[in-house]
């Protein structure tokens, strides 16, 4: 590491840097990688960047990671789906050590731009009890009381974003990531979300022919799903924009657990015996996205429709089901 690149992707070992860098390489950009992970446990790995296994917690190995770049995308966390949140809080708060060295690096290495990829997660609680939300804006993550741990974290570490421009004159860019989904991503082990780990269970009815799924809760939890491609575009359109404020990143189509598991039927052509386990993790009751603050500033918002990213997806998922159990 050292020499000059356009863009260092932190975390691209993972579902949405994977994608992220394939994109920038696209564009022509020079690109480092970089992930704790050794590279053969990389979601995705592209040739053509620079790619690199460090521990981003290490602030040597921060400084290292962003030096010669101009713009940073700091994607790296501990974390998963909400069986996985709920249960390891400590190592998804650990991850404040990776964000606060990445920033710290960022203005000592004279980076141009930082981008950091927060979480809807980091929305107060007490507006999320109901599976018919409001969808949240903005300023609802204020009087704080964020997912305990992971979102604390994040809510954290966005206002660190803040407090760097303010003193230091970092320019940053704030995404909150409303439950990002797609091929590539994390569909078994325990780290996976709501869309891979239903695709899976369909794949696995449809292959073996027992059509019994386990749903966690009893299905009218309701969440939004973004499909990674609208992740990616509005990712690099927040990190090139005038803006510094946390901006939604999130579609606004509202489905609750049971419909989501209707869409990934009706693409498999089956019907599913669902047994609901009241005692599983299901975070809060209704969580959405208000896109009003995206639209203003950018004139867009996630627009994919979830019957077709989860075409994709599902067909994803099958195939590493069916590889997995020949």
């Amino acid at each position: 590491m050292g020499k000059q690149v356009d863009v260092v992707v932190a975390g691209a070992g993972g579902f949405i840097g994977g994608h992220l860098v394939g994109t920038l390489l696209d564009q022509g950009l020079t690109v480092r990688a970089i992930d704790n992970k050794p590279r053969h446990a990389w979601h995705q790995l592209h040739e053509g960047a620079e790619n690199v296994t460090a521990d981003l917690s290490l602030l040597e190995h921060a400084r290292a990671a962003v030096r010669g770049a101009r713009q940073v995308y700091m994607l790296a966390a501990d974390m998963g789906g909400m069986g996985y949140i709920e249960n390891n809080k400590a190592a998804c708060m650990l991850s404040v050590l990776i964000s606060t060295h990445m920033l710290k690096a960022a203005h000592e290495e004279g980076v141009e731009r930082y981008f950091y990829s927060s979480s809807a997660c980091v929305y107060a609680a007490g507006k999320q009890t109901d599976p018919d939300v409001t969808a949240l804006r903005e300023e609802d993550a204020y009087p704080a009381q964020a997912e305990d741990g992971y979102g604390w974290e994040k809510l954290f570490s966005e206002r660190m974003c803040r407090h760097f421009t303010e003193d230091y004159g970092l320019v940053t860019r704030v995404a909150r990531y409303h439950n990002v989904y797609g091929p590539h991503g994390t569909w078994t082990g325990g780290r996976e979300k709501a869309p891979a780990a239903v695709c899976r269970k369909v794949a696995e009815a449809a292959l073996s022919g027992d059509h019994r799924i386990e749903i966690w809760g009893d299905g009218r939890q309701t969440r939004s799903f973004m499909y990674i491609d609208d992740c990616l575009h509005g990712t690099r359109m927040i990190m090139d924009g005038d803006s510094g404020v946390p901006v939604n990143l999130g579609s606004s189509e509202l489905v609750s657990i049971n419909q989501l598991v209707d869409l990934v039927e009706q693409i498999a052509g089956i019907r599913c015996e669902r047994h609901y386990r009241l005692d599983a993790p299901q975070g809060v009751r209704g969580r959405n996205s208000d896109n009003t603050l995206i639209r203003e500033l950018y004139g867009w918002e996630p627009s994919i429709p979830l019957i077709d990213g989860l075409e994709r997806t599902y067909a994803w998922v099958y195939d590493q089901v069916k590889r997995a159990h020949q």
